[in-house]
Order: C-alpha cells, then sequence, then structure tokens
C-alpha cells in the first residue's frame, strides 16, 4: 500500500499547486530548445525533487517514469569493490554518490563518462542528450566536485546534470558558475493547508481546519513530513478532530529522551547509554545532522538561558564536523559530551 506522499505526488507541471512561477519558468527552460546545468536547492520537504522529474517528463514525455535500479559495481585504485544503486530510465539516471562516503569521485568519473559517450538511444527523443540527476550534491566530496566540473566541462553536448542540494555553502563556486540555479522555497503555511484540503477530499477523509492547520505549523513547512503527520493522524483515530493529537514520530521521541537523559545524568554509565541510541538511530537511516538539529532544539527547554547560547554555538560546530568528517558518532558523542559539561559547570557555580 502507498503512502499518501507517494499517492499523491504530482507528475507533471501543470499538477504542482504552489510556486506556479518557478513552474512557468521550468516549462519554458524544457522547451527553449538550449536546457542548461541545474542546481536545485531549497530546504527539505520543498518538492525540488518532484519539480524536477516533472520537468524531465516535460522534456522527455512519460517515458522517464518507465524506471529501473540497477546495481553496479566500481573498483577503486586500492582494487576496493563498491556497490553502487542507480535508478534509471532510457533518458535519465539518477544517482546518489554520497552513499559510498569518499570514494564518491569514483563513481561520478567512472559513471557520468560512461553515460556522456554514449549517444541518446530512442531516435525519436524530443532531446539529443541525457540527464543525470544528482542527489545530494552538498554532500559531494572536493575531489568529487572537481571531477564534476571536468565532465560539465568536457562532455556538454551528450549530457546535462541536475543537482539537488538543501544548500550551495558547500558546492565549490567553479559548479556554481556552471549551473543555474533554481531556488525552491518552502511551501506557506496556507500552500501545505490546502494541499491537506485537497488530500482529505481524494481520500474522502472529513475535512478539518483546525488539525490542518496545526498540522501546517507543526511541521515546520516541510511538505513531505506534513503529509506523513496527516496519514498518521487519520489511520490512527476513528474521529477526528481540531484537538486530535499528532502523532510524534518513534526517532524524535528517542532524541527527546537522549536530551532528558543527558541533562539529567552526566556519568560516563549515561554517555554509553547514548552511544547505543545514536547508534539505533543512525542504523535507521536518520542523518545525523538531523538528529544533532533535534537535540540541540530538544535540550533548549531543559537548560538555563545563559547555556542556551552554547548549545546551539556547539550544535552548529559539531554539524559542521559531521559533514567534513567520516565517523558521525564520534561528533554525535563529542556534543553530548560538550552539554554535559557545561550543565555541570552551571551547576557547580550554582552550588558555590
Amino acid at each position: 500500500m502507498a503512502l499518501l506522499v507517494d499517492k499523491l505526488r504530482p507528475r507533471s507541471l501543470e499538477e504542482l499547486t504552489y510556486h506556479e512561477e518557478l513552474s512557468k519558468r521550468l516549462r519554458s527552460l524544457a522547451q527553449c530548445g538550449d536546457f542548461p546545468h541545474l542546481l536545485v536547492y531549497g530546504p527539505s520537504g520543498a518538492g525540488k525533487k518532484t519539480r524536477v522529474v516533472a520537468t524531465l517528463k516535460e522534456l522527455f514525455g512519460p517515458g522517464v517514469e518507465k524506471i529501473k535500479i540497477d546495481a553496479r559495481v566500481f573498483m577503486t585504485s586500492s582494487n576496493r569493490k563498491l556497490e553502487f544503486n542507480i535508478v534509471a530510465s532510457v533518458y535519465h539516471m539518477e544517482i546518489t554518490p554520497s552513499d559510498v562516503g569518499n570514494y564518491d569521485r569514483v563513481v561520478i568519473q567512472d559513471l557520468l563518462k560512461e553515460v556522456a559517450q554514449t549517444q541518446q538511444v530512442d531516435q525519436a527523443a524530443r532531446q539529443k542528450f541525457k540527464v543525470v540527476v544528482i542527489n545530494e550534491a552538498e554532500n559531494l566530496t572536493r575531489d568529487a566536485q572537481a571531477a564534476l566540473r571536468r565532465t560539465m566541462e568536457k562532455y556538454s553536448p551528450n549530457l546535462r546534470l541536475i543537482l539537488l542540494a538543501n544548500s550551495t555553502s558547500n558546492i565549490i563556486a567553479p559548479i556554481r558558475s556552471r549551473t543555474l540555479l533554481i531556488r525552491v522555497a518552502a511551501p506557506t503555511h496556507d500552500d501545505i493547508r490546502s494541499i491537506l484540503a485537497a488530500a482529505a477530499k481524494k481520500e474522502d477523509w472529513p475535512l478539518v481546519e483546525g488539525l490542518n492547520k496545526r498540522i501546517a505549523e507543526e511541521s515546520g513547512r516541510n511538505l513531505r513530513k506534513a503529509l506523513l503527520m496527516f496519514e498518521a493522524v487519520h489511520a490512527q483515530n476513528e474521529k477526528v478532530t481540531d484537538t486530535t493529537p499528532i502523532p510524534v514520530p518513534d526517532w524524535e521521541v528517542l532524541v527527546g529522551q537522549i536530551a532528558k537523559e543527558i541533562t539529567e545524568d552526566r556519568t560516563p554509565a549515561r554517555v554509553m547509554q547514548v552511544r547505543a541510541k545514536f547508534y539505533d538511530l543512525l542504523t535507521h537511516c536518520i542523518p545525523a545532522s538531523t538528529i544533532i538539529k533535534t537535540l540541540c532544539f530538544k535540550v533548549m527547554p531543559l537548560v538555563d538561558d545563559s547555556l542556551k547560547p552554547g548549545v546551539i554555538h556547539y550544535a552548529a560546530m559539531y554539524e559542521h564536523r559531521i559533514k567534513t568528517g567520516t565517523k558521525a558518532i564520534f561528533h554525535l558523542e563529542a556534543y553530548v559530551l560538550k552539554i554535559m559539561k557545561m550543565v555541570e559547570e552551571y551547576l557547580m557555580s550554582m552550588d558555590m
């Protein structure tokens, strides 16, 4: 059974009901005959991927929806095998090179070179180039981004790149200068409420304006999260009203427990217990940067006002280290120890 977020996903630019000016711009780019490399960026849940797929359909027609998943093996210079999944149609390919960590350069060099050196198979295709969509572009290493830049220069006749990123801050300037930047802003609260109302109508659920308003506010303008919350409420309650509680995701509850534990008990034994919970979150595919950001917000109400600037400062510092390092657990633990130290020092100063 498909989730609501997948079942109601718009398949074309005409079906997208918010940011209409952006949809018009993407449609004109697809029809102009000289489609550029794109860097599509914006917050999580804003609809970047949906707009890119809709643009590909505008470029190539419905054939882009006939996709298959291929498992590929790449060899590094040290003869290490890298297993990598590729989502592809006849016209495009979708990859997430950051999945292989520091070896992403190997995937970029080998795969894009292979794609760029082949002509479009379908002679009746509207465009004579192939498109490669790169997810999580901001997580690519500097070496991978340098290889990407060279590929963009050398193989532009046969290849177009669409990079998806939450932010452009980690994208090197040469790539930014070679792409057309498209910002997809988060939907407004009114946008989310109208989408939830349309979803309720399609699913034949009662329209509860008060609930939709609360979901729009609590989702943080993340449309994907809002739809998941909306579906969870209706799945868990036979009768839905304005005051029906909105279930919190299990991983968020666990992060809240960690925040409470590290502010109440600041011992080595507690650190070991928290480590096990961090591993549990990471193995369930919760990104380390999301964990540290949520932990920061959960700790804030539990500490004195004088400690809050430090809690935010170190969250930002360790989130940056998570993105530049390789072992996320080290930086998560370091942040926990820093909070414990700050709370301990504050309590000692109060006793004195």
